[in-house]
């Protein structure tokens, strides 16, 4: 899976020094991602070739059945698949632009592979041990969303009456979310609040950022710039940071959602895969 690296920070208009206020220009995300075929080893094992095929055709008519009739997605369990099959899975699938990490016991982490909308979930005891690995294809596999939500118990009303020196518009941020996260029902669209439009002091992001916590869940987009999204304390509340290029935070926002739309494969992207998929296996097939 690739590298996770996701410190979460909270800046925006406020959080820097407001001496200097010449207009500066930033650079825009300039590298967007686009569909490659993974890169195969020079050999192959034909029984290998044949298993692994024989799995990923498997998965392209489950899902292509999930799409038209619903019920619960596609898995696929890969525990038990033998070395050099799973080897060739793991090249023939690759690797996509969204990865997330949940935290806990056990360790989730999740990669999105160049099919988008399908899913390499590996499961891990603290020591790394491997416990389960899978393949699942759906808008986000569904531990992001129940682990994220069994940690978001709780509303912050009564860190309201403690306010330090040097807010500005975060109390109101906060009573707005608190609103939000207790009207907000599955399947509704997304509250999103944009800080980076709001005058926010360093204190009303400190104060903000210390009452919603940080929640279990991190997932990270790379497909154009870089959006990273973390689960908080309150209630299907996110943090939702989009970096340019040169990682500099272009726009800081929170959304009250079942998850941010930025971290979903959408249905279209579902059925592409679909036809990708089942072009990728028959070019297998000739090799």
């Amino acid at each position: 899976m690739k590298p996770f690296p996701i410190p979460v920070v909270a800046l925006g208009p406020g959080a820097q020094n407001t001496e200097d206020d010449n207009l500066a220009i930033m650079p825009m995300p300039s590298d967007m991602a686009v569909f490659q075929s993974p890169r195969l080893p020079d050999e192959i094992d034909p029984a290998a070739r044949d298993r692994a095929v024989a799995l990923l055709v498997g998965m392209a008519d489950e899902m292509d059945h999930w799409m038209h009739a619903g019920g619960p997605h596609p898995v696929r369990d890969l525990s038990a698949t033998d070395a050099a099959t799973l080897a060739l899975i793991n090249d023939a699938l690759g690797q996509g632009e969204v990865s997330a990490r949940v935290a806990g016991s056990p360790e989730v982490d999740i990669q999105e592979t160049i099919f988008a909308g399908l899913w390499r979930v590996q499961v891990r005891r603290p020591d790394g041990e491997l416990l389960a690995d899978r393949l699942e294809a759906c808008s986000m596999p569904r531990i992001v969303t129940e682990r994220a939500g069994a940690f978001a118990t709780r509303l912050p009303d009564e860190a309201k009456a403690s306010q330090p020196a040097g807010l500005m518009n975060a109390p109101a941020v906060l009573a707005e979310l608190i609103d939000a996260a207790r009207q907000h029902r599955p399947g509704q669209a997304a509250h999103v609040i944009n800080l980076t439009l709001l005058p926010m002091t360093p204190e009303d992001l400190g104060w903000l950022g210390e009452l919603l916590g940080i929640g279990p869940v991190a997932i990270l987009s790379r497909g154009y710039g870089n959006c990273r999204i973390t689960s908080t304390g309150l209630a299907h509340t996110w943090w939702v940071q989009y970096f340019n290029s040169a990682d500099t935070l272009i726009l800081n926002t929170l959304e009250i959602a079942d998850l941010p739309e930025a971290a979903l494969a959408a249905r279209d992207d579902l059925a592409d895969s679909i036809v990708r998929l089942r072009e990728w296996t028959e070019t297998l097939c000739e090799i």
